[in-house]
């Protein structure tokens, strides 16, 4: 290794975004224990502004052509980046069959060292149990197996944007509706939501509705049959969104990205879990957060909801 000073670290993180809000600790502790390095992040074009803001990295990477292995023009200019960066070592957190390609292309030769699952690299996470591990858990020991012992939980200090121009004042719930499309069974029903909108709105809080693309249908059907609520569908970025939630009263939602930013900025947090998604390995963490699984969201009925969003005032 080179001394610290002389440190260039790469740190791969694609996405989604609830890994990507779980990475920040192991980020945060990466850039702790090389604090003089020149560290750069390998992410997706999404992440780039909130990784920025973050102020955890030097340089920012989109890995934005995700070549496969018969792509050879796109693999080699990815191999010559990656050579280009004459990083000292690499830590892995996507540790999936892609970013284990991208160790395997820098060879043949010598390679930086490298944390994660790749095979042959110098800092395997060698645990045969880590896919039954919770994402937590999983790259706390990974970090400890590279010589990283102390992994804090993600800080949300840093994440404060304008959002006057919403009119918007406590007190105010927010709502996250949506998920993968690809997934509609991690999704509890529209009726369920439009429900629970209107029994807040009885109790004078403010059902704020948070989504984008795909789901501003199912995010427009409960504002049309829950008056009071306020829409943000497409008007929020991440940061946004967790300024939101440091002055909500309440969230409740799927099993999706913005839970996982909601619950950990401590917003007292009510996830929703059907039997397509297993807790034990991926559920939001936070200061406050209440996990309700069913076998099918279909059968949840808002009263038991309703009962989790009140358990907090207890």
């Amino acid at each position: 290794m080179a001394s610290l000073s002389e440190d260039r670290i790469l740190v791969i993180k694609l996405g989604a975004l609830g890994d990507f809000v779980q990475a920040l600790g192991p980020m945060a502790a990466i850039r702790s224990h090389h604090q003089n390095a020149h560290i750069v992040l390998l992410t997706s074009a999404p992440y780039v502004d909130f990784a920025k803001a973050a102020n955890l990295f030097d340089e920012i990477w989109v890995d934005k052509d995700r070549p496969k292995a018969w792509q050879i023009g796109k693999v080699k200019a990815l191999r010559n980046q990656l050579k280009s960066g004459q990083f000292t070592r690499v830590y892995d957190l996507q540790t999936s069959d892609r970013s284990s390609f991208y160790y395997k292309i820098l060879g043949p030769g010598p390679r930086p060292e490298w944390s994660g699952i790749a095979r042959g690299c110098s800092h395997p996470h060698a645990n045969s149990n880590r896919n039954v591990m919770h994402t937590h858990e999983r790259q706390k020991e990974q970090l400890a197996m590279a010589g990283i012992d102390q992994v804090p939980a993600p800080d949300f200090s840093w994440a404060q944007s304008d959002i006057s121009h919403l009119g918007l004042h406590p007190p105010y719930a927010l709502l996250v509706p949506g998920g993968a499309p690809h997934r509609p069974a991690k999704r509890w029903t529209v009726q369920g939501y439009i429900e629970l909108a209107n029994h807040m709105l009885a109790e004078g809080l403010t059902p704020v509705l948070l989504g984008a693309g795909a789901e501003s249908g199912i995010l427009q059907m409960i504002a049309h049959e829950a008056p009071g609520v306020l829409n943000l569908c497409g008007k929020t970025d991440f940061i946004d969104i967790a300024t939101l939630a440091k002055d909500a009263t309440v969230a409740v939602g799927n099993d999706t990205g913005p839970m996982h930013l909601i619950s950990a900025t401590n917003c007292a947090s009510v996830v929703l879990y059907s039997f397509d998604s297993n807790p034990a390995l991926c559920a939001q963490r936070g200061d406050a957060v209440k996990i309700i699984r069913q076998e099918s969201l279909e059968s949840l009925g808002e009263a038991e909801v309703w009962d989790a969003v009140k358990s907090f005032d207890a």
